[in-house]
């Protein structure tokens, strides 16, 4: 039994370093006043794997860096912009791959890949999260219809998360 675990832990660590956020780019909505970018920042160097939070007031975009080994999600993200009384316009992902092969409707761990051509990640690549309160509701709903062959997008599951490469 003990090696048993020993070896689904191993492979659930090799997963999470097989696919490590480095860096997050949020633009984010309502905001009308530097006050408003001041709750979001607040918000985000909440999260101890913040390393740091850079703002472009003009974009209204926040650029999170992140300290190595973390286990981030894009929900984490969410939430906290959403706790400031704010929302996600559109989310970037920073994802440091090693050799992990990436093709349309693939799934790795948390990750499913759509409108993506088979090719293999290796390095930081830089994807966008297409779901449901990662981009705008007009973007959304026009990426439902674009999306609608596939069946996990349509059902909006908080714990997978849709990525397109860029």
């Amino acid at each position: 039994m003990k090696k048993t675990s020993l070896v689904i832990l191993s492979f659930v660590f090799a997963i999470i370093a097989n696919a490590q956020i480095t860096k997050v780019e949020i633009m984010a909505t309502g905001l009308t006043c530097s006050m408003c970018s001041n709750a979001i920042n607040k918000q985000l160097k909440t999260i101890d794997e913040v390393e740091n939070v850079d703002i472009d007031l003009n974009k209204n975009l926040f650029i999170v860096r992140l300290k190595n080994n973390n286990t981030l999600s894009p929900k984490t993200f969410k939430d906290k912009v959403e706790k400031a009384g704010f929302f996600v316009g559109s989310m970037v992902l920073f994802i440091n791959f090693r050799n992990q092969t990436v093709e349309d409707n693939k799934q790795i761990d948390k990750y499913i890949f759509i409108d993506t051509k088979a090719q293999t990640l290796n390095g930081v690549a830089k994807v966008r999260v297409l779901d449901k309160g990662y981009v705008t509701t007009k973007e959304h709903k026009k990426l439902a219809k674009s999306f609608a062959r596939y069946t996990t997008y349509s059902k909006g599951n908080e714990g997978v998360f849709h990525l397109k490469t860029i």
